[in-house]
């Protein structure tokens, strides 16, 4: 199975994904996006699996500071290139498991995704 896991180091919610991931010995690959990025590929990949109202961050500090006018039109077509330029408004932990995706982290739901 390959498992690769998306976000930023420092965050708390990924800490407890890590966490989950090595104590049920699942190996995982991380792409880190604020040191590594998002290519339009990758953007376009979860776009086409992900709804963008859940793929985007609205709660964030990114989300709040982007202009009202930027965040305002907000479509699928715009969200790529807005998400490549501003890696924060991804939600995460961003889990791939053999295609499938999964926002946000909870035991249960990576326990369903990886059995």
């Amino acid at each position: 199975m390959t498992v690769t896991i998306y976000g930023i180091k420092n965050c708390d919610t990924m800490k407890k994904a890590f966490k989950w991931l090595s104590e049920h010995n699942i190996d995982h690959e991380f792409h880190d996006y604020k040191k590594q990025g998002i290519s339009a590929e990758l953007a376009e990949r979860w776009l086409s699996n992900i709804p963008l109202e859940e793929l985007i961050n609205k709660r964030g500090t990114t989300w709040r500071k982007l202009d009202d006018a930027i965040k305002n039109s907000l479509t699928r077509e715009n969200a790529a290139q807005l998400i490549i330029e501003n890696t924060s408004l991804v939600k995460r932990p961003l889990l791939e498991a053999n295609g499938k995706f999964h926002l946000g982290f909870k035991s249960e739901s990576y326990a369903e995704l990886l059995s």
